[in-house]
């Protein structure tokens, strides 16, 4: 069982920048992984927004955006802290959401989508935090 804790969501004006944390409760993130960061708003679907994978220990960590992301958003891996860090920049008042991250092993149905440039869905995922939010308002 994987424990995921997240923190660093608050709130800010529009062009405002803030970075989220997501940490696992063992080192599971230095064998071959994939880990996503999702997002959810009352009454709406939870989306993807990044996400990042490795096939394991030696290998080059993969990043995959959604176009609502890309530019704006980056995502990163501190292997050694078993830490994935969400940074947000240029936040917009509709990046408000409840913002989770979520892990499992690297399959080849996840392989699939992101060979393609997609993020898997949330059903793909096995393991969730309790979620950070993020509130951006003027």
């Amino acid at each position: 069982e994987v424990e995921l804790v997240e923190s660093g969501g608050g709130s800010v004006q529009p062009g405002g920048t803030l970075r989220l944390s997501c940490e696992a409760s063992e080192r599971t993130w230095k064998l071959s992984f994939c880990v996503a960061w999702f997002r959810q708003v009352p009454g709406k679907e939870r989306e993807a927004v990044a996400s990042i994978d490795s096939a394991g220990v030696g290998y080059v960590n993969r990043t995959t955006y959604t176009e609502s992301a890309k530019g704006r958003f980056t995502i990163s891996a501190d292997s050694a802290k078993g830490i994935i860090y969400l940074e947000l920049n240029s936040l917009r008042l509709e990046d408000t959401a409840m913002y989770y991250c979520a892990t499992d092993r690297l399959t080849i149905g996840k392989d699939r989508h992101l060979g393609r440039g997609a993020i898997p869905p949330a059903s793909d995922f096995a393991f969730w935090g309790q979620g950070t939010q993020v509130t951006v308002s003027s």
